[in-house]
């Protein structure tokens, strides 16, 4: 079973670190100011976990 990436979004500074790093998994959205996840089965966990690494708002989660 893949994992569900998740992007906390009341947490969320709008950064833009995730959508750097992970293109194909992050998306951002301008008016709200916000990143959201535009592939929650991402297959790419090593890009994810970098990104929740880098994350300063701590607000991504995969599970």
């Amino acid at each position: 079973m893949a994992k569900k990436v998740a992007i906390d979004q009341d947490e969320c500074i709008g950064c833009e670190t995730c959508v750097e790093l992970c293109k194909n998994v992050f998306a951002f959205n301008d008016d709200e100011a916000k990143a959201y996840v535009i592939d929650e089965d991402a297959v790419d966990e090593e890009c994810v976990e970098e990104a929740i690494g880098s994350c300063p708002a701590e607000c991504i989660s995969c599970e």
